[in-house]
């Protein structure tokens, strides 16, 4: 067996800081556009966005180009065997296609395998550290890839986000949509479903979001964790009352809290919130 690499992308979030098998991870870095000009990702946080985008900023979230994605494969293969390569979901960004139009127009010995993980954040999260888990554990590229197609049926996600203006820009919404939803205080939530952002319903207040996301949760017998995507300025109250619910409902099961990420509150807008649900394989929802 060859050796392997993973790479994904910066929109992907961790439930652990270090994990078995990190250390075989490349993450590409999706860029970000403000004001017209790309950010210093290091240096911008989600938190420094306003809660309503326009022209002025215009935020967008930038994948690499095709190029780029090949001299990270080229540079790649000179030191491992087999690429595997897992990135958001290609219904919220052009990376995965890019990633994929850059391997195929590759003509080397070096097995590239692609995956769209139709998620993002903490969901590919999920996925990288299984497939880096796996990886430590001597699979193969063939029963890794494997594995994670296997999961991504299984990981869940829903978000409240009130500020539609980001879903403008970022081609999920009309203008007009985003204007009136922002304008009448509206708070929106949508799933995940197949990759797609499909809306759900809308609540009156942060209070019947979490209220939204407790009965989401309960829809589940069978779950291997509950994480909590906060907004860009943590609610304390708000992650107290989801924690206490897990507690009381869901015993046995891992919870973690996370603040949304700038590639996703770039997409979703800074006061975006979600919870990501990794469900047992070999169950379904009620």
């Amino acid at each position: 067996m060859g050796s392997i690499c993973i790479v994904t992308d910066n929109t992907a979030q961790f439930t652990q800081p270090s994990f078995v098998g990190r250390n075989s991870i490349t993450i590409v870095p999706l860029g970000v556009r403000l004001h017209g000009a790309l950010q210093d990702v290091n240096a911008v946080k989600a938190s420094n966005l306003p809660f309503s985008a326009d022209d002025e900023l215009h935020p967008e979230l930038v994948a690499p180009s095709q190029e780029q994605f090949r001299q990270l494969f080229m540079t790649l293969s000179q030191k491992y065997d087999q690429i595997f390569g897992l990135f958001l979901s290609s219904s919220l960004s052009i990376c995965y296609t890019q990633a994929e139009q850059a391997a195929a127009s590759l003509h080397s010995h070096n097995t590239i395998s692609l995956i769209d993980s139709q998620t993002t954040s903490i969901g590919l999260g999920f996925l990288v550290q299984a497939a880096a888990d796996a990886l430590a554990h001597g699979l193969n590229l063939i029963d890794i890839e494997h594995l994670i197609r296997s999961l991504v049926p299984h990981i869940y996600a829903a978000f409240c986000t009130p500020s539609l203006s980001y879903l403008f820009y970022a081609g999920f919404l009309d203008q007009a949509q985003a204007i009136v939803g922002e304008m009448m205080g509206l708070l929106p939530i949508f799933s995940l479903e197949e990759g797609k952002l499909t809306p759900l319903e809308k609540v009156r207040n942060r209070r019947h979001t979490i209220d939204f996301y407790q009965e989401f949760m309960d829809e589940f017998d069978h779950l291997q964790h509950i994480a909590l995507l906060q907004n860009a300025v943590p609610n304390a109250q708000d992650a107290r009352l989801l924690r206490e619910h897990v507690q009381l409902e869901f015993t046995k099961i891992s919870f973690t809290e996370h603040t949304i990420n700038l590639p996703l509150a770039v997409l979703l807008g800074p006061s975006a919130s979600g919870l990501f649900l990794l469900e047992a394989t070999n169950h379904k929802r009620k």
